[in-house]
C-alpha cells in the first residue's frame, strides 16, 4: 500500500466505474480520501489468526478500527464495502465455522457497509461449504448485500459461485487471468480468472455487459508485462485454437 497515491495518479478514471480502495485504518482512510479515493473497502477475518497475520490485530480490535473509517466515510459520504477473508478456510486454523464468518459480517454490515464480500482466501471451500456458510450468513444479511470472492486453488472456484448464484447472489469477485493470491496464505493462487467466470456466465444466458474478448486482450497484456502465465482456462484455451 506504500504507493498508493502513485497508482491513484496513474488511473485512468472513467464514468460509471468504481475504483474502490483497500482501507488498513484510519489513518489509511486518510491517505486514500487525499490521493483521491471516492469508494473504501475494509478487510476483516473470520479467523483470529489470519487476522493477526494479515492486518497485524485480533478480530476485535479490527472491528474497532473498522468502526472509526465507517464513521469517517459516512460523514463524506463515501461508500464502504466490507470483506471477510477466510470464509471458507484459514491456512492456519483450517475449518472455520459458518457462525464464525456471520458474527464478523454481521457487524460489519450493522457498522454501515453496503456490501459484504465473502472470501474463500486459501481457495479450500466446496459449493457443499459455499452452501453452509452462506445459509447461515443470510439468516443475518439478505442475498441482495452480499458478494462472493473465491480463490480457485483447487479447482472449485466456478463451482463454488454457481452454487452462490443460485442461492441469490448477483456480484461475484474476479480477477482478469486469475492473478493475485496472498502472502499469508502459501500455496493458495489468485482470485477466479474473469475470462473463465465470464464464459460461464455467457453459456448460462447471464448478460454481464462485459466483452470476454477484451478481457482476454487485457489480461494477455497484463501477464507479458508481469511476466506470469495466465490461469485462465478459456484464455488458454482460445491461445491454443489460434495457434492450431
Amino acid at each position: 500500500m506504500a504507493d498508493h497515491a502513485e497508482v491513484m495518479r496513474g488511473i485512468r478514471q472513467y464514468p460509471g466505474v468504481r475504483y474502490p480502495v483497500l482501507i488498513p485504518n484510519l489513518q489509511g482512510f486518510q491517505h486514500a480520501v487525499a490521493a483521491g479515493a471516492t469508494e473504501i473497502a475494509v478487510f476483516g477475518a473470520a479467523s483470529e489468526s489470519f487476522s493477526k497475520k494479515n492486518i497485524n490485530c485480533s478480530i476485535e480490535e479490527s472491528m474497532g478500527r473498522f468502526e472509526e473509517v465507517i464513521s469517517s466515510a459516512r460523514h463524506m459520504d463515501i461508500p464502504v464495502r466490507g470483506y471477510v477473508s477466510c470464509a471458507l478456510g484459514c491456512p492456519y486454523e483450517g475449518s472455520i465455522a459458518p457462525q464464525k464468518v456471520t458474527e464478523v459480517s454481521k457487524r460489519l454490515y450493522g457498522m454501515g457497509c453496503y456490501e459484504i464480500s465473502l472470501g474463500d482466501t486459501i481457495g479450500v471451500g466446496t459449493p457443499g461449504s459455499m452452501k453452509m456458510m452462506l445459509e447461515s450468513v443470510m439468516k443475518e444479511i439478505p442475498p441482495g448485500a452480499l458478494a462472493v470472492h473465491c480463490h480457485d486453488t483447487y479447482g472449485q472456484a466456478l463451482a463454488n459461485i454457481l452454487t452462490a448464484l443460485q442461492m441469490g447472489i448477483n456480484v461475484v469477485d474476479s480477477a482478469v487471468s486469475g492473478l493475485g493470491g496472498c502472502p499469508y496464505a502459501k500455496g493458495a493462487s489468485g482470485n477466479v480468472a474473469t475470462e473463465d467466470l465470464i464464459y460461464m456466465l455467457n453459456g448460462m444466458g447471464l448478460n454481464t455487459g462485459v466483452d470476454l474478448h477484451k478481457v482476454m486482450e487485457a489480461g494477455q497484456f497484463i501477464c507479458k508485462a508481469v511476466n506470469k502465465t495466465t490461469n485462465s482456462k478459456v484464455a488458454q484455451a482460445s491461445f491454443k485454437a489460434r495457434l492450431e
